[in-house]
């Protein structure tokens, strides 16, 4: 039995979009889905908006997202997809629509990765309808769009070879997620709580013990501004936008191609950290693992001496200094930007010598483990993106 082409509606339960509009924010509750949750395939959940369980019922009317539907965008950012992960509660958010496969028809795992196919993106381009202000995806004829579909043995062999790798991935996203945990927690105790090696026996006055000294962000770091034009930026080399800075997460291990820059950026190299200054609460904080370019609209941040890069990573990745950063933005913008002049002068503890020693040794083999891993991943999603389109071609 070979490959057919078939429409989506023919395998599916239903296409759903979600609300227009958007609920009112609770501090708790049902999970309000956002493009900004779409991360390399996956939902990320660490960072969600939420809505309240009394207006759920009201979000919910077209559909309530269940284990294994599809999840993708079709307005502005598109293809964007991802698999509705078990125990979910909560709602679509604009721009975003769900399939419900016929499980009798169509494997769900097969479908997910078919929409990363080249054949799949190829129809996306040409039924994309270009707007004045974002570019979508025509709900009312996507039900028939084709697809091509193997016999049911081809789809689950499929899934299984692509879903391994990203098992691997997700494992080691896990661990990452794990030491940097791990690193904050280290920070807090010894220079938020005071709680660091020997604190009983010293003396702390006006919160700074004895042997420590308060410095500024401007006395332990420098801005990297090596502008570069398009032109000039050679091409196929690391390219990190504020859309491949995650939220909360201080690995920068994601970025695109320099080959589709525009316009002019700055150099970046391993180790500086990048602070996306447009709308600075978003937490867009991170340390780089490799060379490349990154857009204007990020701070680069770079330590002046290596054992003050932990203090300084750890400090401005901190809520605290956000905040600082967003209470303190430049005036007069319709987004609020981060303003450096004032970043700067925000106030952090550096430690005598020994405690300083103890705390970089910690930091600097956390952040080793965190670079293996997430190169690791960079190296299972190329090898996954690579087999993919062999494994879609219809043999």
């Amino acid at each position: 039995m070979s490959w057919q082409k078939v429409t989506i509606a023919s395998v599916c339960e239903g296409i759903y979009d979600g609300p227009h509009a958007t609920p009112a924010p609770s501090e708790s509750g049902a999970i309000f889905l956002g493009i900004h949750n779409f991360v390399n395939g996956r939902l990320d959940l660490s960072n969600v908006k939420y809505i309240s369980f009394d207006d759920l019922p009201k979000w919910t009317r077209r559909v309530t997202p269940q284990e294994n539907d599809i999840v993708f965008s079709y307005e502005a950012t598109l293809n964007l997809y991802a698999i509705i992960p078990p125990d979910f509660l909560g709602c679509l958010g604009r721009r975003m629509a769900l399939i419900r496969v016929n499980p009798q028809k169509i494997y769900y795992k097969f479908l997910y990765y078919y929409f990363f196919s080249p054949e799949w993106r190829a129809l996306i381009a040409e039924k994309t309808i270009l707007g004045a202000t974002v570019d979508r995806i025509p709900l009312t004829t996507f039900p028939q769009f084709l697809i091509s579909l193997p016999p049911r043995a081809t789809q689950h062999r499929i899934a299984d070879i692509l879903s391994a790798y990203d098992d691997l991935i997700e494992n080691n996203q896990k661990q990452i997620q794990l030491l940097e945990e791990a690193a904050q927690r280290l920070y807090k105790e010894w220079f938020v709580d005071l709680r660091f090696p020997g604190h009983e026996n010293t003396r702390i006055v006006d919160g700074v013990p004895e042997g420590w000294e308060v410095c500024t962000i401007d006395d332990i770091s420098s801005l990297r501004k090596t502008a570069i034009k398009a032109p000039n930026i050679p091409p196929g080399i690391p390219y990190i936008g504020l859309e491949h800075i995650p939220r909360k997460d201080f690995c920068l291990s994601s970025w695109g191609d320099s080959s589709d820059v525009s316009s002019t950026k700055y150099q970046y190299k391993e180790n500086d950290i990048l602070f996306g200054k447009i709308r600075p609460y978003f937490h867009k904080v991170g340390f780089s693992i490799n060379n490349g370019v990154t857009s204007t609209d990020t701070l680069v941040m770079t330590a002046k001496k290596d054992s003050l890069w932990p203090i300084l990573l750890l400090s401005v990745f901190s809520k605290d200094f956000v905040n600082y950063s967003y209470q303190n933005c430049k005036e007069g913008s319709k987004m609020p930007r981060a303003d450096w002049n004032i970043m700067k002068s925000y106030k952090v503890l550096n430690p005598e010598k020994n405690i300083l020693k103890k705390f970089n040794n910690n930091i600097f083999s956390i952040t080793k483990k965190i670079k293996i891993l997430a190169h690791q991943n960079n190296i299972i999603s190329e090898t996954r993106n690579m087999l993919l389109p062999k494994l879609m071609k219809k043999i």
